[in-house]
């Protein structure tokens, strides 16, 4: 191309507006320019975001084929018209289906036989995707409620005992700020009830009388458990349940038998249960194990032998849980004279997770050598010398997941999903009487997969104080060892979640590029067990930061990657990672994608008046009230520690209705990274403004999100063009000199 035809490069915006405002804690003040920007009912904040997408529109333009072709590349894929496999609750089976052309799912319903033979009753229906289903019933049409809204999601869905009701909350911001509604499912109509402002979460008491849900306070913190009796006024709503303190979760559950209202409390290091007996509702709310005894615990109640128990998981003397039986009546007596019965004994290799109740069977969650896994325990002879060892359904792949999907409580069977980074979801059912598994569906994967084209294996990564990292390594089967490969590594690696294996469709467009997708267990996370969990939080969570640039570092000198050619890729709290590695090791990285970045950490930790931030003070430490935290955090916070380096092409992705991390956070940073670094790679912030944290609401628009990030980074590597098997090493070799030669021309 010549000079003259060359596309100019895109102007960049004039700088952010600098306004200092001061922050003082522990005898430190910090001085912020940006936080102006905090107020979102300024014009100049719309005018801002606005010229900056447009910026972002401008630097990335030549990204839109890739986009285009990553984002059919997902859709030709994609089965657009499917279903789920139909679960059975008392009389109905309930699924739900999706259309081609069409954004939101349809939830739908067919009634259900009673031929009193329990493997007929209890198989499900043969539902073809895109064939009429007879007798099928349809409650509620995403699509429908979606239509000229600019946003729509739902946030819970629950139907009445006999199958009369279906109460649903839609969210129309992105904001998470949910309205109930009830409606009757025999005449399709809407009830009078409308409760405005529910967060997550709805149940229906067991006669259908009443719907429970739950309500956040002004920091955005689910505080309250309220219950709305049909046909009376949401003035005279009753709270079930307040919690006061700033740093307590509140949700709630209907138990398995349907005998009581589970109200817990708590946050990621003890918890509480109020108890709520539903055939006595005017009993009050008993408490279980008080929070005071600094227990971390969830609790299902059981009846053994006609007397009513407790299932326990807790961490009382097990830091990777245990899973104890207690009868109901030693709660009234204190902790250390109750007798616990051991179900599970603790196991420093297995993690357990939490279990669920058939009226039959125990079904565990447990997590050993990172994968996560079920096991399935009889309640007869529970607690006795009888009691029977815990079975667990076999799988033949190293790396995979396999989760609960569905208990029904009196159901014979229990419903199993199963994914692995090369296995498209399936769903099992697996039958309790003889532990066999029935397979009900492989999600179709179109256009040809073929699984031995692809890898997955499981490397160790050393940490610089010789803590080995785990990491999931998915690539193309053709690719050499050679140093010249691409390479896409993403984490997050906060809260104990666990980045598991799962099939994903968008990462084929990745892997057929010739670029190898890492996902880097990093402490901080659950891969490995609460210990690793603990590694990296609070006074420790450097670890977390540390881990992904040594994965890096092994990538490179493993030969599986080329150093000139890696991309990172994070969100919320994995973005707050993306900021800390873009200061921590600049020079590593040829583009970072930061998805609703959590970079301003302690900035809106230390105010509790800000969504959620009280919630985290045992994940990050009270920066508030201990200097050392405040200290600690500070050398760390991406914002307040942009210095000035040539800092890697970054893509800063956020949403303007987002509740967990205000899209200010992702702002003030752009701005800051781009006053500072002292190179010429663009610094891009691009922000949904009728989304939440999710990004926009409909699959099309978030394949197309999707699409984005993946282009964004696969530009920046020099992996655009899909690599046929028969020309990947000539390929391969182009694209590296392309993108060294990027590198050493850059001024950055």
């Amino acid at each position: 191309m010549t000079a003259e035809a060359a596309t100019p490069e895109p102007r960049v915006p004039e700088p952010a507006r600098r306004v200092p405002s001061e922050r003082t804690h522990h005898g430190d003040t910090f001085v912020d320019h940006y936080d102006w920007m905090r107020d979102k009912e300024n014009p100049d904040v719309v005018e801002y975001l606005t010229r900056e997408n447009s910026y972002t529109d401008a630097v990335t333009g030549h990204q839109q084929p890739l986009r285009d072709a990553i984002f059919a590349e997902i859709k030709e894929r994609t089965q657009e018209t499917d279903l789920s496999v139909p679960s059975r609750k008392k009389g109905w089976w309930y699924y739900a289906r999706t259309e081609e052309g069409r954004q939101y799912a349809i939830q739908c319903r067919v009634a259900a036989e009673e031929t009193g033979d329990p493997t007929r009753d209890w198989t499900p229906p043969e539902v073809v995707p895109g064939q009429p289903v007879p007798g099928e019933q349809i409650m509620l049409d995403g699509n429908l409620l979606a239509e000229g809204k600019p946003f729509f999601s739902l946030g819970g869905l629950a139907v009445t005992e006999d199958g009369t009701l279906l109460a649903y909350s839609e969210d129309n911001a992105g904001d998470e700020r949910f309205t109930l509604r009830i409606k009757d499912l025999a005449s399709g109509e809407l009830l009078p009830d409308e409760v405005p402002h529910v967060f997550y979460g709805l149940a229906f008491s067991p006669d259908g009388s009443r719907v429970y849900y739950t309500v956040v306070d002004d920091s955005w913190r689910p505080y309250q458990v309220k219950a709305h009796v049909l046909g009376t006024p949401v003035a005279d709503d009753v709270v079930v349940y307040q919690e006061d303190d700033v740093a307590m979760w509140t949700g709630f559950e209907i138990s398995a038998d349907r005998s009581r209202l589970m109200i817990s409390i708590g946050h990621s290091e003890y918890s509480e249960y109020r108890v709520l007996d539903l055939a006595r509702p005017d009993a009050g709310l008993r408490t279980l194990i008080s929070r005071d005894e600094r227990i971390l615990y969830d609790a299902e109640p059981v009846t053994v032998a006609g007397v009513p128990h407790y299932l326990l998981t807790h961490n009382r003397d097990a830091k990777n849980s245990m899973v104890s039986l207690v009868a109901a009546d030693q709660f009234s007596l204190p902790l250390a004279e109750q007798a616990w019965t051991t179900i599970i004994p603790h196991d420093d290799a297995v993690r357990v997770d939490g279990l669920s109740l058939t009226r039959t069977h125990v079904v565990l969650s447990v997590r050993r050598n990172t994968i996560d896994r079920v096991q399935v325990l009889p309640l007869d002879g529970l607690g006795t010398p009888e009691q029977f060892l815990p079975a667990e359904p076999d799988f033949d792949e190293e790396l995979f997941t396999s989760n609960l999907a569905n208990a029904e409580f009196d159901s014979p069977v229990i419903r199993l999903s199963y994914t692995s980074y090369l296995t498209p979801p399936r769903v099992y059912d697996y039958v309790l009487q003889d532990g066999s598994l029935l397979l009900r569906k492989e999600t179709e994967v179109l256009g040809g997969y073929d699984s031995t084209q692809y890898v997955a294996e499981r490397q160790w990564a050393p940490a610089a104080d010789g803590t080995l990292i785990p990491l999931s390594v998915v690539r193309p089967a053709e690719l050499v060892r050679d140093g010249t490969n691409p390479a896409v590594v993403y984490a997050y690696g906060s809260y104990e979640v666990s980045m598991d294996p799962g099939f994903s469709i968008a990462r084929l467009s990745l892997l057929d590029r010739g670029i190898i997708f890492v996902t880097a267990h990093v402490r901080g996370g659950g891969e490995m067990g609460r210990s690793w969990y603990e590694q990296g939080k609070k006074l420790a969570k450097k670890n977390t930061f540390t881990d992904f640039v040594d994965a890096t570092s092994y990538l490179v000198g493993s030969g599986w990657a080329d150093e000139h050619r890696i991309a990172a890729i994070g969100g919320s709290a994995g973005g707050l990672l993306m900021g800390a590695v873009a200061n921590l090791a600049p020079e590593k990285y040829r583009a970072i994608v930061a998805q609703v970045p959590f970079v301003d950490a302690l900035t809106t930790i230390l105010d509790p008046e800000l969504p959620l931030s009280a919630l985290e003070w045992e994940e990050w430490g009270n920066p508030i009230t201990d200097p050392e935290v405040y200290r600690y955090m500070k050398e760390y916070t991406p914002y307040e520690n942009v210095r000035p380096v040539a800092y890697p092409r970054i893509a800063a992705v956020t949403s303007f209705n987002d509740t967990r991390v205000l899209y200010v956070e992702p702002a003030k940073w752009v701005a800051e990274l781009r006053r500072t670094t002292t190179g010429t790679e663009p610094i891009v912030l691009k922000t949904e403004m009728d989304g939440g944290h999710g990004g926009a609401s409909g699959r099309y628009s978030r394949w197309r999100d999707v699409a984005w990030d993946y282009a964004f980074a696969a530009d920046a590597i020099g992996a655009t063009d899909r690599v046929d098997s028969d020309r990947v090493d000539s390929a391969r070799v182009d694209s590296a000199r392309e993108a060294s030669d990027d590198v050493q021309d850059s001024p950055s």
